[in-house]
């Protein structure tokens, strides 16, 4: 009885380092950049290389868990995450601290599902809604208290002191995850796809560090556009890999369904400008207002502030409209919010800046909570692992490219102008080329049907099935409020 009311706290504790820390990184960026001596753009290569890592060994982390245990996985997780923070906070180039930061997402792309795994397995029934109340914890309160606290660490000591209080934190995870957590495993679990996980995850990180590397950063053009072009032969070899096997690692067989395809496609193109506002938001800030790290903390945690005021409402919201109406006109809303970033000036006053960002958090959570929703809400049980893979790694990949877009504009945006350091005249053009990319998703919920997921929102009467054999279908009463997806993790840069 007392390990299963202690496992949860353990991993409770976990994800709100992994997450904490995903978050105060957006804040320090400038300070990094400085002491790196480097461009501050060319950051962006630690958040996609954190984002990549993610994408590229969630599909794994729940074979692993089968395999050698959930304890056992957990425990690793939590010693590679220590060990990236520890190479961050020793990091002296830029490559360096890339990597570094690639490592962490290891750690965190294996410490989140399986922690979560942890608790479901090991907590009875009965027990397991207050035991899954601790692991809602880490993805609310994260991103509200990463940003400031980021910035407080980064002027009173060294950005280099956000990495290093993982270490203490994650040693007692471990020496506590020994003691209270069970080593369960599967007897059943089936051979993983190995070939096709090399081509997948290796097209996955070379196409990526290709896109990323292409603005002059790291690495020359040509072994950019090579890296490119490798990361686009391996993905399209998974493409005729996945119909030739039995179980492949990811496979797509439910983008035929409207919801999950809708939630999946229209979810990316959304992301694509929300996973910009954490890397030029704090730039813009810092770099165009002046302002230091802990008054630019302390101005965008609201629009994670406002994400978590709108938990309470967001599934009323959906009852009432439905989710066609609020994710074709919220798309809209949210598109504007991150364009009205681009028109902050020095001289605003704070306070309609944080109100801004508070009401544009709103609108953004409700916007996640739909599409988490949406996306779960026709498929069936026994393919539930499947949809939270894909969905995973797709949202991972969205945020990251997300990110790199947005350097290339800025980028744009600073040499039309002939600008040779930035200034705050050239955050506004980076903000509404996302703020266009993310309003195209409003395409892709326009062609829903009025009821589509109705049962899973409860919006309108429901329609009694046809008699016949049915399909068993997964639970439909609950909507998900993870910002980050049905999949095992909330992403940081929402």
């Amino acid at each position: 009885m007392r390990h299963r009311r202690i496992a949860p706290l353990i991993v409770a504790t976990a994800l709100f380092m992994e997450t904490t820390d995903s978050t105060v990184i957006a804040t320090a960026l400038p300070a990094i950049a400085a002491d790196l001596g480097e461009d501050p753009i060319s950051l962006k290569l630690a958040i996609t290389s954190y984002l990549i890592a993610l994408a590229i060994f969630i599909p794994v982390s729940g074979w692993m868990a089968d395999r050698f245990g959930a304890r056992t996985i957990f425990r690793a997780a939590l010693g590679v995450f220590i060990t990236g923070s520890i190479a961050c906070a020793l990091a002296d180039s830029l490559g360096g601290f890339v990597a570094a930061r690639f490592l962490q997402g290891m750690g965190g792309s294996m410490m989140v599902p399986v922690g979560r795994l942890v608790v479901l397995r090991g907590t009875p029934k009965h027990e397991l809604v207050g035991a899954l109340a601790f692991l809602t914890v880490p993805a609310l309160v994260g991103p509200v208290i990463g940003p400031p606290l980021g910035g407080f660490i980064t002027l009173a000591f060294s950005w280099r002191w956000i990495f290093l209080i993982n270490v203490p934190i994650g040693i007692l995870g471990i020496v506590l995850a020994s003691i209270y957590i069970e080593n369960l495993k599967e007897d059943d679990t089936p051979p993983f796809d190995w070939r096709g996980y090399l081509m997948l995850g290796g097209g996955l990180a070379t196409l990526m560090l290709g896109l990323a590397t292409a603005g002059r950063h790291l690495l020359p053009l040509w072994a950019s556009l090579a890296s490119f072009a490798l990361g686009g032969v391996l993905l399209a070899a998974y493409a005729r890999h996945v119909r030739r096997v039995a179980h492949p690692v990811m496979g797509f067989a439910l983008m035929a369904l409207p919801t999950f395809r809708a939630g999946v496609i229209g979810g990316a193109l959304f992301r694509l400008g929300v996973g910009a506002i954490p890397f030029l938001l704090p730039l813009m800030l810092q770099l165009g207002f002046g302002y230091d790290p802990l008054q630019s903390g302390a101005i965008t945690f609201a629009a994670a502030a406002g994400a978590l005021f709108m938990k309470a409402l967001a599934a009323r919201i959906l009852r009432t409209a439905g989710f066609r109406v609020i994710l074709v006109w919220n798309s809209l809303v949210c598109a504007a919010f991150i364009g009205v970033m681009g028109l902050f000036r020095p001289d605003w006053p704070q306070a309609l800046i944080l109100l801004l960002l508070l009401v544009g958090g709103c609108f953004r959570s409700l916007q996640f909570t739909a599409l988490n929703a949406l996306s779960v809400a026709d498929v069936v049980r026994r393919d539930m692992s499947q949809a939270t893979t894909l969905s995973s790694v797709v949202q991972q990949v969205a945020l990251a490219v997300g990110v790199t877009v947005a350097a290339f504009a800025l980028e744009a945006a600073s040499a039309l102008q002939g600008h040779s350091t930035l200034v705050t005249e050239d955050f506004g053009p980076a903000f509404f080329f996302m703020a266009a990319l993310s309003a195209l998703s409003f395409l892709v919920f326009r062609g829903l049907d009025p009821g589509a997921g109705s049962e899973m929102s409860g919006h309108g009467r429901r329609i009694e099935p046809a008699a016949g054999p049915q399909t068993p279908t997964a639970s439909k009463t609950v909507i998900p409020d993870a910002e980050g997806g049905p999949g095992p993790r909330s992403p940081p840069l929402q």
